[in-house]
């Protein structure tokens, strides 16, 4: 059995917040990986402005490297687009692995604004890793008030494959201040630095190992 932290997100571009969040989560909740979950497309998130699947799945593989991090985007092969329906596969593919749902405190605010996101709570435990500025936004959520009393203490984290769901845990460490929004300012043609021909079609589907 693998204990498998999933963290989705757009990763445009990927940087060294998802790098430091997925290293600490590995840490306290004692994972053997990290996949970073590339998405085809969030439907919550404006088409306008999002690089192409290859590079930003490219830009994951560059800040992913020599870490226990393992880029994907299995979602393109599944043919998913929402976290509830991703779940439900990924959990019929590798029924020996055991997953973990990571997401920042900004996720946890519109976690209500997610398809199904009680039954996502049903499915696998959740940590939620504090972002600057997002705190209180997520504590005083609708999800959050549904979900508080299902909270676990941070300090039994290492045990959440015991837990019995739904399950909550937060995670608190110094976070990295980086953003992609400020990236992408600074420099919106980023993605042109990755080479088409650097991600092929069979790298896209790729599916961890």
């Amino acid at each position: 059995m693998k204990r498998i932290g999933l963290l989705g997100g757009s990763f445009n571009p990927a940087h060294r917040g998802h790098r430091a969040i997925s290293l600490h989560a590995l840490r306290a909740l004692q994972l053997d990986e990290v996949w970073w979950l590339v998405s085809p497309g969030n439907p919550l998130k404006p088409v306008e402005g999002m690089a192409p699947l290859a590079a930003r799945l490219a830009s994951a593989r560059r800040v992913a490297r020599h870490a226990p991090i393992r880029p994907t985007a299995i979602e393109q092969q599944l043919k998913t687009r929402y976290t509830l329906d991703t779940l439900t596969k990924l959990t019929r593919r590798y029924p020996k692995n055991r997953f973990v749902w990571l997401m920042g405190a900004d996720n946890l605010a519109q976690f209500d604004r997610w398809k199904g996101w009680r039954t996502i709570a049903r499915q696998v435990p959740i940590a939620v890793v504090a972002r600057p500025g997002y705190d209180a936004r997520a504590h005083a959520s609708p999800a959050m008030g549904w979900l508080r009393r299902y909270v676990r203490p941070a300090g039994q984290a290492k045990n959440w494959t015991k837990w019995s769901l739904p399950a909550l845990v937060l995670l608190r460490f110094r976070p990295d201040p980086t953003s992609a929004t400020r990236l992408r300012a600074a420099d919106p043609a980023w993605h042109r630095r990755y080479a088409p021909s650097s991600t092929n079609s069979t790298s896209l589907t790729k599916e961890p190992s």
